[in-house]
């Protein structure tokens, strides 16, 4: 496939290095255009692009953003784009780095949000794994224990065709209903950052409480942010996992 990313960061990068190793064409775009671009382009074995051109002539467009960053994308960008083109917002809402969207603080699920931000459908995917498990954690087809992801949105063909990539990157996908129930895998609820197989996953989707998830989401924040060293990524996993008895490591 054609895959255009916006965004190379510790997600947007991961997810176009996996890409162009599972044999797909992917072009990267970032805040730079110069010589930072080539070079991290090149670290990923991706093409360096414009903003205008990352979003032509190609089948699917991951907008790894902070969710902040969403409106301030051209609002034209995706005007000329073919409505069979898939766009994947892989973004999460925090409030101390984002500032204090209305809509998202009343309930809205972010990624119906950010769609309405684009004026296009988006599917919601690689937003409940941490960077660190998205690099290195990931198994063959068919693995013992499998880490899993969610894919939540409105078309169930498209969301085949994200869970064909999920696949590539290593993962197993579960299919978490319609855009409106991606807040299942919001921060703050027992599938984010959790590591759970494909049927753990499945049930911490069920049990999610969405009144609940924004008051954890902002302890886990506070009281990882209060450690004097900051904790490994196995501590962090664990961490999140015993936020919800039903998700404790033995």
């Amino acid at each position: 496939m054609k895959i255009g990313i916006i965004g190379t960061g510790a997600i947007g990068g991961t997810i176009a290095k996996k890409m162009v190793k599972a044999g797909h064409t992917v072009k990267v775009a970032n805040s730079d255009n110069g010589d930072k671009l080539k070079t991290r382009a090149g670290e990923l074995g991706a093409q360096p692009s414009t903003l205008e051109d990352v979003v032509n002539d190609v089948d699917v467009i991951i907008l790894s953003l902070p969710t902040v960053a969403i409106p301030t994308l051209p609002k034209n960008l995706f005007s000329s784009i073919d409505d069979k083109v898939i766009i994947v917002d892989t973004s999460n809402y925090y409030p101390f780095r984002d500032a204090h969207i209305e809509e998202l603080q009343n309930g809205k699920s972010e990624s119906v949000w950010v769609s309405e931000q684009l004026g296009r459908p988006v599917v919601k995917a690689f937003n409940n794994l941490l960077a660190e498990t998205l690099i290195n954690r990931g198994k063959e087809t068919g693995s013992e224990n499998r880490i899993a992801m969610a894919i939540a949105g409105d078309d169930a063909n498209v969301k085949k065709i994200i869970a064909g990539l999920v696949n590539d990157a290593g993962f197993d996908a579960v299919d978490s209903g319609s855009l409106e129930d991606s807040w299942r895998h919001q921060p703050g609820t027992p599938a984010y950052c959790t590591e759970l197989n494909k049927e753990e996953l499945k049930v911490s989707l069920d049990k999610a409480d969405k009144d609940k998830a924004p008051a954890i989401r902002d302890k886990v924040l506070a009281e990882l942010g209060s450690r004097t060293t900051y904790p490994s990524h196995q501590e962090i996993v664990e961490y999140n996992r015993n936020l919800f008895t039903d998700n404790q490591t033995n």
